[in-house]
This record gives C-alpha cells, structure tokens and sequence, in this order.
C-alpha cells in the first residue's frame, strides 16, 4: 500500500529537520530548538510511520539515537549499542507504559528502579582488570567520540575500581553514565566566559557537553564536571549471572561498591502509583537539587523479566522516561515594553506569543538591563527561547537568528520614563537604567514616600509602611508635599486609625516642618545621596538654593566629600527635573508643607571664623530633647566631627539624660562637657 503524497512529502520534511536538530544538539552543542519541541516532531514522524509503515526508511531518526561523531576526535564503537528511551508526557501515558508491561510479563504489578532524568551527556566508560580504558559519548548509539582524556579529569569517575565484597573488579566492565554540571558549576563557567570574552552557555546540559568535548583536557578538568552511573552495558557473563545483578537496583550497588557514582535518589517502587509519585515528589523537589533534571526514568527492576521485554528499534520495552513539563521552550517577541521598578530600575520586558513553560502559560518575560538585551541582540518579531524553572521569573534565554524578520530594529532605551515622562539616566558603568522624577513617578511612589518620612529623613512618627500604602492605594498622596495637606478627618477614617491616632500623626507633621538642610537633602530620595553625603552638602552649600543652580560639572569641582562624577550627575539629573523641582516647592511653601531650618551655615569656602568647629572633634551622649541626628547635622554643619567614643583627642561632649560611661570617662580625661543649654549657646 502506498502512502498518500503529502504523508510522504512531510515524513521527508520531519526527516531533514530532525536530522539537522540531531546534529545541532550531539555534534554542535548548540541546539537550536527547546527538546519540548524536538519531542513534538519526533512524535509526529513516529506516528506517520506507525500508519503508514512504507514510509519508514533505515536512517530515519526513529531508528537511530544520535548524529555522527566529531571529526575532531576518534571514533568508538560501542560493545553494545547505547539506546534511547521511549518518553512518557503524563500520567495516562506512565499508565499506559505499565499496562503494556505487565501484559507481556503477566503480572498484576511491576517492580521498578526509578531516578532522576539528568540532563547532561550520556558516556560509555570500559573498565579492562579494573582499570579505565576507555570513555565515549553516545554518538549515534553504534559509534561515539573517544573522550577518554576528557572524562578522566572527571573527579568523582575511578580511574581504578575498587575491590567490593573481598571480590576484585570485573575482568570487563562497560558502565553507562550521565555528564552534567552541578548550577554552582555552571554559574562559575559562565563568569569565567563573560571575563575572557568567550562562549556564554544557554544553560548547564550544552556547557557540559562543549566542556566533554574540549580537545585540550585541561579545560574539562577546569569545568568540575560531575557523573551518575545509571546501568551497566557489559560485564563479565560469569558475574552477570549472578545474584548480584539481579535487578537493576542490585547492579546499581554493586557499582556503587566498586565505587562508580550513582545517583542518591534512585529508589525501587512497586506499581505503577508508586512511579507516578515520585514523580511529583522529584518535580517538587527539582529546584532545590544542584544539577538539571528533565524528568525521572523508570525501569523494570528485574533483570529477566527485562531480557524477556526485549527491544524496539531504538529503545528497551522495559524503561521509559516520564518527563516533566518543558522549563525551555520557543515562542516569539511580539513587544519590547519597559516597567519601571519601585526604586526607579526601567528594566526591559518582552512580550511573548504566550507558550506553556513548565506547565505554567507565560506571555512576558524579563530581558533584566540593555546590556543584556545587547548581548543578546533581542528585537520584536525574533524566535526566542524562553526558560523558566520554579518560581524564578521567565527570561528570554537566547534569540533564533536565522529566523528574525526583515527590518527587525535594534530596542532602544526610552529617553523619557514611561510612567511619569522624568528622564531616564543610566550612569557610566552601570548596566541598570533609571527614572529620575523620584518624588513624582507613580511607580516610585510608596518607597519615595516611606523613605521621606522615615526617622533619618524627616523622622514623621507614626508614618508606617502600612499607612503610606493605604494612603496611596487611596489616592490620597502622590507626592510628599501632599502628607502636608491631609487633615483629621480624612485620617481618621483610615483603617486602624482613629482620632487619636490621626491627630498624633498631624503634630508629628507639624513637628517635622522645622528640620535641617541636611536632613531635608537626604530625605529627597536622591540616588547614592544618604545620611553623610547630605550633611556634607549641607555643609558646603549652606543652603538649598545654590545646591538647586549648581551644575553637574561645578558640583565634581566643589571638593565635597563624597561627591564624585556618579553622585554628581545623580543630584544635577534629579534637580534638573521640573517635576522634581515642583514637589521641592511645595514643600517649601509657608502655605503648603511649611518645611523651614535654621538660618543657612555658613559654606566650606569661608574661612575658620565662619566655621567656628572645623577641626573639633565631639561625643553625644545620653538622651537630649530633640534627634540626636539633627544635633549632629547642626554640629556637622559648624565644621565639627562627630564620633562614637571618647579619648584623649575629644574636644567636648554634649551629654543629655542619662548619659553614661561615656560621661565618666570624659570626665576622667578632663573632657570639656555641655549640657543641652550649653550646646544651644554653642549653635548660636
């Protein structure tokens, strides 16, 4: 019977594509699919072939495993052949595998050796008296790569076995085993290739097949790969025989005896049911293992009853691989949009055709800086791999390039902030770009408001983080100059505040109107401005108006500790902000926020007369009237130094209530001391 033509023209085309896949993914290490993909096609020519059995051919990738080996290195044939396994995709599927097996034993349950799916590369490792010989990638599962050096430097793989049970090793012994790097091993690879400019892996199971495929051993070993044996592919007949191998699971102790690694978390199960929980036990436990696993594999544990199952083409009857859902898988960039972050961060997102990534349908995913949407050339329209495992947040992994459409341009960073039009900067060095319209952006708006009323800022007591978000949730603050204008009544009607509280917070509102320059300056929310940098700029400037005019380049010139090229363009970019500048006003108003300090210190410039305290060095101790932050800011501003502990080179102590071992001691060294009203003359 002949197949129809378009059956046989797409069994040729699923022919051609998966063979390119098989040698993008076994010989280049560089696969341009997700394998949720690859899954899907090779399913589709199986089950052409299973209708229409005239159109399967002797080198469809049905009936083979791999591709050829690399030129690059020798080639090996294996003693027998390394063989693929069938996949099952859900439950139905996992019981579907199990009725057919115990149809063909005849039992009503089956025992099974199950463990984690690793993904990494599988290696054929032959023990001659013992000793390593020889080592081979799977390749097409007849011939592979000799990668006997490479494997060598593989730390956990005996080069010798040991003896088990007073028995020594085999006189032959072909063990079967998984390559793959542990994530700390595949972060520490990918670093070292950003430093040196080389190949960034897409993720641990291709660095761990370029880092076997390295033709200089050293480079391997300086990968700290790591293996699991799963089976064994020859031994000695004798010992074949023998009890000790005979299920699976007692092969796998005997290798573990004669020291070949196996993996801890293989287990033997009885029935189905008990397979398919631990398969959901390996997936709520994937994230927390060090090393990718795609799936689990299950095995009829039975050394006999696996011979009496025999063999398909390409894979045992008696083994299967439950996989999980993709964490990898290929849509397409339909926008590139920017969110603006709670700390002003304009991070790059892609939106996605929406695709089911582990099990979970995902429709944008994080592009995280420019540099990375540069290092990855990602432009709308582009055929992606996107990747999500747990609960991390999608990321596009790597772009398709050959199938990006004509005119696709570049993404470009925004010049203005999409949610409030403030300038976006980026500063020298740094990869994160930012909004700069801190005290008006709505995105920014919760922090920029805590921040401002928080006990080093302007210190308003009673203005938690619980009642910021209520107040903005209610629309009740855009801005700080609002906390200004709320009144009792609008308060009160909050939720856990009545008016008792509400009038609490007004006074504490009143109270803070009357502060420091430096405290207002570093209440702003400015980047990389904080407590000292706003004294020290309070300090120098005096006051807020010649800080507002001063320019980028005049504030690197001006010599203020702590003001360098980075923190200069931070304070010219925000103060350059007619938003900004807006709020500031307000704040200032006598009508509206009311903020006022004292009269301005004198600048850094003047001389030692106008900074009577330049060079003094002064303790607080004790509990005064007001923050002690603000006296030290007032202290500061005079020119003196502030410290935690008194010695011989203390000037004078400023001791309130309760003070002290700090006041013995000052007293013990003879110490200059004031009290609060001596402290106050020596401000005026």
């Amino acid at each position: 019977m002949t197949a129809p033509a378009d059956a046989s023209r797409r069994a040729e085309a699923l022919r051609r594509e998966l063979t390119h896949h098989n040698y993008r993914y076994y010989v280049l290490d560089d696969p341009e699919i997700p394998d949720a993909e690859y899954d899907r096609l090779f399913r589709e020519l199986q089950a052409l072939e299973q209708a229409h059995p005239e159109l399967r051919t002797p080198d469809s990738p049905t009936q083979r495993v791999g591709a050829e080996p690399l030129s690059a290195f020798a080639e090996v044939a294996h003693r027998r052949p390394m063989l693929s396994l069938a996949n099952a995709l859900n439950e139905d599927e996992m019981r579907d595998f199990d009725r057919r097996v115990r149809e063909s034993l005849g039992l009503e349950q089956v025992v099974y050796s199950a463990e984690p799916k690793l993904d990494g590369l599988a290696i054929s490792m032959v023990y001659e008296q013992g000793v390593l010989v020889q080592a081979a990638t799977r390749g097409d599962g007849h011939r592979g790569e000799d990668v006997t050096a490479q494997v060598r430097t593989i730390r956990c793989v005996p080069l010798r076995l040991r003896t088990a049970d007073g028995e020594a090793p085999p006189e032959l012994l072909d063990v079967r085993g998984e390559a793959f790097l542990s994530h700390a091993s595949f972060e520490a690879v990918n670093a070292e290739a950003r430093r040196s400019d080389g190949k960034v892996f897409a993720n641990p199971r291709n660095a761990a097949a370029g880092s076997l495929r390295q033709l200089d051993p050293k480079v391997t070993a300086s990968r700290r790969l790591s293996l699991f044996c799963y089976g064994i592919g020859l031994v000695d007949a004798a010992l074949a025989e023998t009890d000790a191998f005979a299920s699976h699971t007692d092969s796998l102790r005997r290798l573990a005896a004669w020291g070949l690694p196996v993996s801890p978390e293989q287990r033997r199960l009885v029935g189905v049911e008990a397979c398919i929980a631990y398969h959901r036990d390996m997936g709520r436990r994937r994230d927390g293992l060090d090393y990718d696993i795609d799936g689990v594999v299950l095995k009829v544990d039975g050394r006999q009853q696996q011979e009496r199952l025999g063999f398909v083409s390409r894979a045992p009857r008696w083994a299967i691989a439950y996989k999980f859902p993709a964490q990898e898988e290929l849509t397409r960039v339909q926008a590139v949009e920017f969110q603006v972050g709670r700390t002003g961060a304009v991070t790059p997102v892609a939106r996605l055709e929406p695709v089911s990534v582990g099990g979970v349908t995902v429709s944008n995913a994080t592009l995280h800086n420019m540099d990375e949407v540069a290092r990855k050339d990602v432009r709308v329209g582009d055929t992606v791999f996107v990747r999500r495992a747990g609960d991390v947040i999608p990321e596009v992994v790597r772009v398709l390039p050959e199938r990006r459409p004509p005119g696709a341009a570049p993404v470009q960073l925004p010049r203005q902030c999409p949610v409030c039009g403030s300038d976006v900067v980026r500063a020298e060095g740094e990869a994160v770009a930012r909004c700069s319209g801190g005290l008006v952006c709505a995105a920014q708006r919760r922090e920029a408001i805590k921040h401002f009323a928080s006990r080093r800022a302007m210190d308003i007591e009673g203005l938690g983080d619980k009642l910021v978000e209520q107040l903005v949730e209610r629309d009740l603050v855009h801005d700080p100059s609002d906390l200004y204008r709320l009144d009792l009544n609008t308060l009160a009607d909050l939720e856990r505040m009545g008016r008792k509280s509400a009038q609490n917070l007004l006074d504490a509102l009143q109270r803070s109107r009357h502060t420091t320059l430096a405290r207002f300056i570093h209440a702003l929310g400015i980047r990389e401005v904080g407590e000292t940098t706003a004294a020290a700029l309070a300090s120098h400037f005096g006051d807020l108006s010649p800080l507002l005019s001063a320019s980028e380049a005049e504030l690197v010139e001006a010599g203020v500790p702590g003001i360098g090229p980075i923190v200069a363009a931070h304070l010219a970019s925000f103060f350059a902000q007619p938003h900004n500048r807006a709020v500031i006003e307000r704040l200032l108003d006598p009508d509206l926020g009311g903020i006022h300090w004292d009269s301005p210190a004198p600048s850094a410039s003047a001389d030692t007369e106008a900074r009577p305290l330049a060079g003094q060095t002064v303790v607080i101790t004790g509990t005064l009237s007001r923050p002690r932050d603000q006296v030290k800011a007032q202290l500061q501003a005079l020119g003196a130094k502030v410290t935690g502990s008194v010695s011989s080179k203390t000037d004078f102590v400023v001791a309130g209530s309760d003070a002290g071992s700090k006041l013995d001691k000052a007293q013990a060294l003879g110490v200059r001391i004031l009290d609060e009203d001596g402290l106050e003359q020596l401000l005026r």
